[in-house]
Order: structure tokens, then C-alpha cells, then sequence
């Protein structure tokens, strides 16, 4: 089979340590990058302010990014395959690591943490549009604390764990594909009196896109709680109570685990665009939240994302 669909555990294992040593190097054309600048273009071009012709464009917008990243993505390494299967593996696993972004997250993460143990607060506000879309300005020491741990335990799934769940079941096509959906998710599907009918396409599909990865993320969060400190039924228990109160049908899942495996509480009003927008209370504050809960949150994300390779790859050999 073409490395384009299918990539031995061996290769994920290698894209995975890619990213984590790596990152996601500037000089490298990053496909999320190219993707943004396609979407960019189609709304300047489709959007009309007509909510009937809108919701129509918008689905047409949100399936030729989807349907031309995954065939650019297919069409490069079938090409690198039939000159030789080796430089085929080298192309998959190169655009394999580009789809996880687990050195992105963390990197964003500490920068905000080792801001706020320094009390250098305005650095922290200025590291924090990498992680939330909130004003930071809006933001005193305590929301950002919870902010990070938020943005920490969603994109454990969106930017982590659902791209290796892809990568396993689809190869590098699979995971091109999720990250088309995830980047449409983030540029147009709001909801906003713009985006109203322009997104809804693209925020219905990316619900159905991560409806798995949020749960096994979850789960995953809760097993490494366990194994970190010994708070999985705290985790389990809040995850069951609180992740349907989020207004996303995905995003309360791995938010509401983190919330009980750290013992803090997420979620409550955040401002947007001005805009001060009430959301569900995930969790209890067992007391004010501490700059520390970053750092747990940090780890459980590492832990998290071991548990979630070496669970995928048994089931994957027990199957195949």
C-alpha cells in the first residue's frame, strides 16, 4: 500500500519525535500556513452577506480545501513512491510530522507559565494570543492560568491526538485531511453574524471530525491523571458530569477530564472580541488556581499523548 494512506507505526513513532525535538521549524512550508492563505482567498472571493448563498459557498469553500489538501498531499508521495519507495516513506513521514503539533502547544504553554512565575503579567498577556482567541487584555493572573490549561487540554485533541488518530487510520492523507477541517474550523466557523452561514459547513464537519478524537483524548487525560498523581476518578467523575455543559459537542470532553485531574476549575466568562460571552463551569475551584496547575498540565499532556500512541498502536497490531 502507498505510504500516502498507510504509515507504519515505526514512521509515526518518527514523526512523533520530530515534532516533540523539533517542533515546527520556521523554514519549513508548513501545510496549516498554505491552507490558511487558500481559505483566506476563497472567503475574500465567496462571501457574500447573503445567508442562503453563503451557507451554500461556504460548503464549497470547506470541501475543495478539504478534498485539494488531501490529494496534494496524496498525489506528492504516490509521485516520490514510484521513484523509489524510500524517498515515498521520507515524503509521508515529512508531512506526518507537519500534521502534530505537541512542541508547538507545550512551547506555548511554558512561555505563558515562566512569565507568571516571574510576575512579568504583560509578558503573559502578550504569549497568550498563541493558545486562546479571548482579549488578553481582559485577562488578570487568575483567567490566564486557566486559559493555558483550557487551551492545553483541547488542543491535546485538536492539535495532538486527533492527528495521530488520522495518521493511523488514514496515513498522511488522513491527517492532511483533518488538518484542512481543523483549519476551517478556526478561520471561518464562528458565530458571528459574518460567519453565521459562511461556517456552519465547516463547524459541522469539524464536530463530526473530532466527535472520536475528544473522547479518546479524555480517556487518555484521565489514564495519565492516574499515572501522574493518582487523580483519574477525579478526572473520570468530572469528565461524566460536566463535558456535556460545553457548547461544544466535542470540547468539554478533554476540558472537563483536565478540570477534575487538576483539581481547578475551567470554563466561566471570557471576552471575545469585546464581547463578554458566558460558558459552562467545568470542574470545582478547590482553592485559587495556581501557576503550577500549567506545569501538571503540561506533563498530564506528555503522558496523555504516550498513552494515546502505545494504545493505538496495540489495537492496530491486534487488528491488522
Amino acid at each position: 500500500m502507498t505510504h500516502a494512506l498507510h504509515l507504519s507505526t515505526t514512521l509515526i513513532a518518527l514523526a512523533m519525535l520530530l515534532d516533540v525535538t523539533l517542533g515546527d521549524p520556521r523554514w519549513l512550508p508548513h501545510p496549516a500556513r498554505i491552507m490558511g492563505a487558500a481559505i483566506s482567498w476563497g472567503e475574500d472571493t465567496l462571501h457574500t452577506g447573503d445567508g442562503q448563498q453563503d451557507l451554500r459557498r461556504g460548503a464549497v469553500l470547506a470541501t475543495v480545501v478539504v478534498v485539494l489538501s488531501a490529494g496534494v498531499t496524496w498525489a506528492i508521495i504516490e509521485i516520490c513512491d514510484r521513484v523509489d519507495p524510500t524517498l515515498g516513506a521520507l515524503a509521508a513521514l515529512a508531512i506526518a510530522w507537519t500534521t502534530l503539533a505537541a512542541r508547538g502547544l507545550d512551547s506555548a504553554a511554558r512561555e505563558v507559565q515562566d512569565a507568571l512565575l516571574r510576575g512579568d503579567e504583560p509578558a503573559a498577556r502578550r504569549a497568550m494570543p498563541a493558545l486562546v482567541g479571548r482579549d488578553p487584555g481582559s485577562l488578570d493572573r487568575d483567567a490566564m492560568i486557566r486559559a493555558t490549561v483550557e487551551s492545553v487540554a483541547e488542543n491535546a485533541s485538536d492539535g495532538v491526538i486527533a492527528p495521530l488518530l488520522f495518521l493511523f487510520l488514514g496515513g498522511p492523507v488522513g491527517a492532511i485531511a483533518y488538518k484542512a477541517i481543523n483549519t476551517l474550523d478556526s478561520m471561518i466557523a464562528h458565530r458571528d453574524e459574518r460567519y453565521t452561514y459562511f461556517g456552519r459547513f465547516a463547524a459541522r464537519l469539524d464536530d463530526a471530525a473530532n466527535w472520536v478524537p475528544a473522547r479518546v483524548t479524555a480517556l487518555c487525560i484521565i489514564g495519565a491523571s492516574e499515572a501522574w498523581s493518582r487523580r483519574g476518578s477525579d478526572a473520570y467523575s468530572v469528565w461524566r458530569r460536566d463535558a456535556g455543559k460545553h457548547e461544544s459537542p466535542n470540547a468539554g470532553h478533554p476540558e472537563a477530564a483536565m478540570a477534575g485531574a487538576l483539581g481547578i476549575q475551567l470554563g466561566g466568562a471570557a471576552v471575545y472580541e469585546g464581547k463578554k460571552i458566558e460558558r459552562a463551569l467545568l470542574g470545582e475551584a478547590v482553592g485559587p488556581a495556581k501557576v503550577e496547575a500549567i506545569a501538571s498540565a503540561r506533563t498530564i499532556l506528555k503522558v496523555a499523548t504516550l498513552i494515546a500512541f502505545v494504545g493505538i498502536a496495540t489495537i492496530r497490531a491486534a487488528v491488522v
